[in-house]
């Protein structure tokens, strides 16, 4: 073997130096024509995998006082107090409600279907026990139910000079528990509104309540969260919405449109059905995103809401109430 030869090889077929015009027979790579056997396609490139979500971790207290907990590992309100009574050693059938940001009993404070990343939450947990007696002078009482998407129906707001509020026992965050001993845990807030207000007039009826604890002491542990990073993935302009029906998804805040229509159609369903939900006002407006008029709104808000038979007139305040919104009206 010369040099050539050594450094300038030719190709070898079945232990023989193939030609130049051999190996050019064979055609170029994929010639179907020229080649027996079909190649396989080249395998599809791999999607990169899914990057991990950070876990988002919520600092909790008992509002009567404790310490500070982390909660984490929720995707409904069910969960989130079940997750508050595992850190706090409760039972989470004793929590009432929750605050963000507040250990008071604010309304305005109340967890509803939303929480901030950087939101602090509060358990209210049951108090005492306490029944009153309630003469119905009137047609409405004087009360704006809520609840808290787990099963208790509580008192948001009592109207000034109503039956309600000249009996000084009740207050605003109670848990109505019974109505004539027949209890309603586990009742919608719509569901309790409607009981009541067939209460008949002149006819005593008695409510069970349960207060939430009051605080003691303890008072200098109702501090904020400390200041820190874990478990925050971006820097406050989104929110973890919580659903009574579904899993938590993170979500931009809400609009200056969506957040004024959403607190309008919270103050329909307040006139029309004695009830305060804001996320129930919010799925309300997103049923009406893009659509064009009244009757594809009533249809969407069918799909999604057909137990509540909302009746025409308040779909047709919703309607217009959205659309003042949108154009600046309101």
């Amino acid at each position: 073997m010369d040099l050539f030869q050594l450094f300038n090889p030719e190709p070898m077929q079945n232990g023989e130096a193939m030609s130049p015009d051999a190996q050019d027979s064979r055609g170029p790579p994929g010639d179907e024509e020229n080649q027996g056997a079909v190649p396989s396609e080249p395998p599809l490139p791999q999607e990169p995998p899914p990057c991990p979500r950070p876990k988002l971790v919520f600092h909790a207290q008992l509002a009567h006082g404790s310490p500070t907990g982390r909660i984490h590992g929720f995707t409904n309100v069910r969960e989130l107090y079940a997750k508050i009574a595992e850190v706090f050693d409760v039972s989470a059938s004793e929590i009432l409600f929750c605050t963000l940001n507040s250990h008071k009993v604010d309304m305005q404070k109340l967890l509803g279907g939303q929480i901030g990343l950087e939101d602090f939450i509060f358990a209210h947990v049951r108090g005492e026990t306490k029944e009153v007696e309630v003469i119905k002078t009137e047609d409405a009482l004087g009360l704006t139910i809520t609840d808290n998407g787990a099963g208790y129906a509580f008192i948001k707001r009592i109207k000034e000079g109503s039956t309600i509020d000249r009996i000084k026992t009740v207050c605003v965050g109670d848990h109505i528990e019974a109505i004539n001993d027949q209890s309603i845990v586990g009742c919608r807030h719509y569901e309790v509104a409607k009981m009541l207000k067939e209460q008949p007039r002149g006819t005593p009826f008695t409510l069970r309540l349960v207060e939430p604890k009051k605080a003691f002491d303890m008072i200098g542990q109702r501090t904020r969260a400390p200041k820190s990073s874990e478990g925050k993935m971006v820097s406050g302009k989104e929110t973890l919405r919580l659903r009574s029906k579904g899993s938590a998804t993170l979500e931009e805040i809400p609009s200056e449109f969506e957040d004024k229509a959403i607190k309008k159609v919270d103050d329909l369903l307040e006139s029309y059905m004695g009830i305060r939900d804001l996320e129930l006002a919010t799925t309300i407006v997103e049923a009406g995103r893009n659509k064009k008029n009244p009757d594809d709104f009533a249809e969407a808000l069918d799909s999604v809401l057909g137990d509540f038979g909302f009746p025409d007139v308040f779909l047709f305040d919703v309607w217009g109430a959205m659309g003042d919104v949108k154009n600046g009206r309101i």
